[in-house]
């Protein structure tokens, strides 16, 4: 299968497009087996929104239950290494670096997530990257709830990944 664009789009879905579906239509885990081990990597981020004086606190670590940050980072790291029992056709990867980096803009009541995962495997780590970020993103909404319900995750999505057949791969600012 050719690499495609990071902005290109699906045309019309031939058998070959389904991987993850077998011959009767049931869901499956596609055997990577037959796949080279190589250097994989990949990086997710979220958006969280929030009142600017909700995200002063996280970035003071003045939160009721304490270090929102770095509770969010350990939560998210944790759940990188459990992608495979979270998403039911994901692969078990032995992952040799995750981080999560935190950026808060109180000002503008905005917390941003970016988590990079590494692996030598046979398959992708976009998943475990975009699993830190999820986690992490729902550890800073329940650790700050206190101050304000109306925390908004805005968004979660794959940045980049390099490693494997397909190649690298970037978000367009167009995305």
């Amino acid at each position: 299968m050719a690499p495609r664009d990071a902005g290109a789009v699906r045309g019309a879905v031939t058998d070959q497009d389904l991987t993850h579906i077998d011959e009767a239509g049931r869901a499956r885990m596609v055997d990577v087996g037959s796949k080279e081990p190589t250097a994989r990597r990949a990086v997710a981020d979220a958006r969280l929104r929030m009142a600017p004086e909700t995200a002063a606190a996280i970035e003071n670590r003045d939160a009721p239950k304490g270090d929102v940050i770095g509770t969010a980072r350990i939560a998210g790291i944790q759940a990188a290494k459990r992608t495979g029992e979270l998403i039911p056709l994901a692969h078990s990867l032995p992952l040799t670096h995750v981080d999560i980096e935190v950026r808060v803009l109180a000002a503008e009541g905005i917390v941003e997530l970016i988590a990079e995962a590494k692996t030598v495997a046979r398959t992708g780590v976009e998943m475990e990257a975009m699993t830190a970020c999820s986690v992490a993103a729902l550890t800073i909404y329940d650790m700050a709830k206190g101050l304000e319900r109306g925390i908004a995750i805005e968004r979660i999505a794959l940045r980049e990944k390099s490693g494997g057949r397909s190649g690298e791969w970037r978000r367009t600012d167009s995305e």
